[in-house]
């Protein structure tokens, strides 16, 4: 399986959610399956990514050709596909991957996030999602979901059922592989 993985790119982010992520490349490559992400080389991106390749696994990178003002990029990756703006890199994403876990991460991270659920929900495509919620970084987004629908601008079982949630990495692969 081609996993996207969305998830920041800040060097600024906690060791905690470095150690949780490069397990998390690990599991990937162990199951047999590969990456595709944004190419950084940096925060969650690069030790899902680093966790993957130490693991002799697949690697697909994809990113402005104008990213490396923002951040680092991953050069060890197998593929590497440089495109010309962000939608062109989110359809790419689409398009090469066969499922989304989307880890910790900011601003960027849920405007991906957002968009393939929009995606999802209005049929463009049926794979599956699952937040991986590590160390309940989520909780807060997630309740204000809960929130949405209280107040009836989200539709519970048609908009929360076009994602899972996980909060351990064998609960990802578990939402992921069944």
């Amino acid at each position: 399986m081609k996993i996207c993985l969305y998830g920041a790119g800040s060097d600024n982010i906690k060791y905690k959610y470095i150690k949780e992520s490069y397990r998390l490349g690990e599991k990937i490559a162990k199951r047999g399956h590969s990456l595709v992400f944004g190419g950084g080389s940096t925060g969650v991106m690069g030790a899902v990514s680093k966790g993957v390749l130490d693991n002799n696994g697949k690697v697909l990178g994809i990113a402005p050709v104008w990213m490396e003002e923002f951040e680092g990029i991953c050069r060890d990756c197998d593929e590497f596909i440089y495109t010309e703006s962000m939608d062109e890199r989110k359809s790419l994403f689409l398009e090469h991957s066969d499922a989304f876990i989307i880890a910790p991460g900011g601003i960027g991270t849920l405007d991906e996030f957002f968009e393939v659920i929009v995606l999802k929900k209005l049929n463009q495509h049926n794979k599956k999602i699952v937040i991986f919620n590590m160390f309940n970084f989520y909780d807060p987004m997630l309740e204000m979901i809960d929130f949405m629908i209280d107040e009836g601008v989200i539709r519970a079982k048609r908009d929360k059922n076009t994602f899972k949630i996980a909060n351990s990495i064998d609960k990802v692969f578990e939402l992921l592989e069944k």
